[in-house]
């Protein structure tokens, strides 16, 4: 007669034989030990199990094998367990496998998951329900396969033989695959057919079509979503209000994302470090520090500590605003507070401070950053390192450059083009050459950053020879040059004399959409032209400017200037060219373009017309422009 399974003994008899064998029990039902780190205990217990033969292994024992080789990732032991239950025709449930799909998706292995997720019913003659979906599409999902996530959800639903229906959470985790893959048009779809089955959208199904939404800039929509949401009932939590307010605070919409804060407090959703940190971020991104300061001191009395985030994103702004001393302040604000600067909020500092040409501040936080035992990493050192470059200190910034590397970290190309740039500066270009090489040698790849530098430094230089020769192996590695290299290059043929050569890149630049020309690049030709007393020339890149939108600047107007007064006969002081330079901008409703160009000439006591004035304040004063000039009237005066 066979053994009976442990698995239909009473429960409280089974927990008692487990600590001490019942005497009627005793021979029939024995437990051998085992490790659960050992891959070997399976064997053990197997072939014990085999040799004894007056036992059989309650499918209990299993459960638990699986659980302890799952949570140790012993992947091969677990795949023998089951294989042993196979043989043995023990009851498989599909909660045992849900404990496998989540081991697999710890380890990164999303492939294993859907392959046993297959082998369910058949192969150990599970059947599979939505749980069981629901943890492999999510294992899927976290390890970011959106498209594999997608191709997955619709050949399961898609399968009678499977006859799984969707839930809420199917429909979350699908929901949230359609916004990162773009899709989001399609997760509304999905959003607006989920009453249609029998189900209910929660907050978290809000939150995340919001994001989505936020992220394609349809804050509009997600802000009617909000609406809607609590029309149906479904109360917002933080990351719904945190979403839109964070949105509207990169769009830089302050006033909204203030009222949703009123809004959110209404409905007893208290703001906290999440919403804070978004509003700091956001009065950051309008110049508008001194506000953000003094949101830091409502939000500690709100009982809403600000945390690394916090002072990391105040100190960055302070930093990009040309105000890094001030950041320098907040670091001492925060470390009173009891936090400690790290590593990113050390190297944005320091690289500020140099860029502010404030070396001795920068090297004196350098030091105090290594006495308060906040190691360095390739950030603070390329930060470092860049900021002695600035200063023309080489010698100092390849001290560091040999620190870094013995304390383990390897330069990036920020690192080498740092360097690079410096040697150019100073006129050594046969070190800068070197420092290339040394990219090479020490496998740091070659990036369209580094590209630009040496290309640059060389067309500085007088190589041009050698920046063509750079030039060329950069296109033939399929590398995209940017602006700044299609730029140095048009200036080193315009240096050599090739003009034409240089024009034929800037028609080059024109045919690609993300590379237009910018200001610097057109104010290159027109020197080029103007110089070689090509006036026409020059005139038909300036239109060429206007056509494509680039406004010209200060150096534009010097260029003209200067060739309108040494080789014009007669001499013109410029004051008619400039004059119907500002008409032309201005009819293009060109606004801002146009003032500065005004500026220009009341600078240099060239007074414009009065019908000039007059078609200036007539785009001034139109509904559309009243607001936007007020702006940007205001950024000038922050900035």
């Amino acid at each position: 007669m066979p053994c009976q399974s442990a698995q239909h003994l009473p429960t409280k008899l089974l927990k008692h034989s487990l600590r001490t064998p019942h005497p009627g029990l005793s021979k029939a039902l024995t437990f051998p030990s085992y490790s659960s780190s050992s891959s070997s205990s399976s064997h053990e217990i197997f072939k014990s199990g085999t040799k004894m033969g007056s036992y059989k292994l309650g499918d209990l024992s299993f459960y638990s094998l699986i659980e302890n080789y799952a949570s140790s990732f012993d992947f091969g032991s677990l795949e023998e367990v089951l294989l042993q239950m196979k043989r043995e025709r023990r009851v498989f449930l599909e909660k045992n496998f849900i404990v496998v799909f989540k081991a697999y998706g710890k380890a990164h292995l999303p492939e294993k998951a859907v392959d046993l997720f297959h082998r369910m019913r058949r192969e150990f003659q599970c059947r599979q329900t939505v749980k069981s979906f629901n943890s492999v599409l999510n294992v899927i999902v976290q390890e970011g396969l959106f498209s594999r996530a997608l191709e997955f959800y619709y050949h399961v639903v898609a399968s009678k033989s499977l006859n799984i229906h969707p839930n809420a959470l199917t429909f979350n985790l699908l929901i949230k695959t359609m916004c990162k893959l773009g899709l989001v048009d399609q997760a509304v779809e999905v959003f607006r057919e989920i009453p249609l089955r029998n189900c209910a959208p929660d907050a978290y199904t809000y939150s995340t079509l919001m994001h989505g939404l936020c992220k394609e800039g349809r804050i509009d929509e997600a802000v009617s979503l909000l609406d809607e949401m609590q029309i149906e009932g479904t109360f917002p939590n933080h990351v719904a209000f945190n979403v839109l307010i964070s949105a509207l605070c990169k769009e830089g919409d302050l006033a909204r994302a203030a009222k949703l804060v009123d809004n959110m407090s209404l409905k007893g959703c208290a703001p906290n470090e999440v919403t804070y940190n978004a509003l700091v971020h956001g009065l950051c991104l309008r110049g508008k520090l001194d506000k953000a300061m003094s949101l830091l001191n409502q939000m500690v009395m709100n009982k809403c500590m600000p945390n690394d985030v916090t002072f990391g994103t105040l100190i960055n702004g302070f930093v990009k605003h040309g105000r890094a001393s001030d950041g320098a302040r907040v670091l001492v604000s925060l470390e009173e507070r009891g936090h400690r600067g790290n590593e990113y909020i050390y190297s944005s500092l320091i690289s500020g401070l140099f860029k502010e040409r404030k070396f001795d501040h920068a090297m004196k936080l350098w030091k105090e950053m290594v006495e308060k035992g906040c190691q360095p990493n390739n950030v603070v050192y390329s930060a470092l390192i860049d900021g002695l470059c600035r200063e023309g200190k080489l010698d100092e910034a390849r001290k560091v450059l040999f620190e870094m590397k013995n304390k383990g970290y390897l330069p990036n190309s920020f690192t080498y083009s740092s360097l690079m740039r410096g040697y150019f500066e100073v006129g050594d270009s046969h070190k800068a050459i070197l420092v290339w090489k040394e990219m090479e040698n020490n496998n740091c790849n070659h990036n369209e950053v580094s590209y630009s530098v040496f290309i640059n430094g060389l067309c500085k230089n007088g190589k041009l020879m050698e920046a063509l020769m750079v030039w060329k192996q950069m296109l033939s590695r399929g590398i995209k040059s940017d602006v700044v290299a299609y730029s140095s290059m048009i200036h080193g043929f315009c240096n050599a004399n090739l003009v034409e050569q240089g024009l034929k890149l800037f028609h080059q630049m024109l045919c690609e959409p993300e590379l237009q020309p910018d200001v610097i690049t057109y104010n290159i030709l027109l020197n080029a032209y103007c110089t070689q007393n090509s006036i026409s020339r020059a005139i038909d890149i300036l239109n060429i400017m206007l056509d494509q939108g680039c406004d010209p600047d200060f150096i534009t107007c010097d260029i003209f200037l200067k060739t309108l007064r040494e080789n014009v006969n007669p001499p013109q002081d410029g004051r008619d060219f400039l004059d119907e330079l500002v008409i032309r901008l201005a009819k293009r409703q060109r606004i801002i373009g146009a003032s500065k160009i005004i500026e220009v000439m009341l600078h240099k006591f060239l007074l414009p017309k009065a019908s000039t004035w007059a078609v200036v304040v007539e785009q001034l004063c139109k509904p559309k422009n009243v607001q936007k000039a007020i702006s940007e009237c205001w950024s000038r005066l922050i900035g």
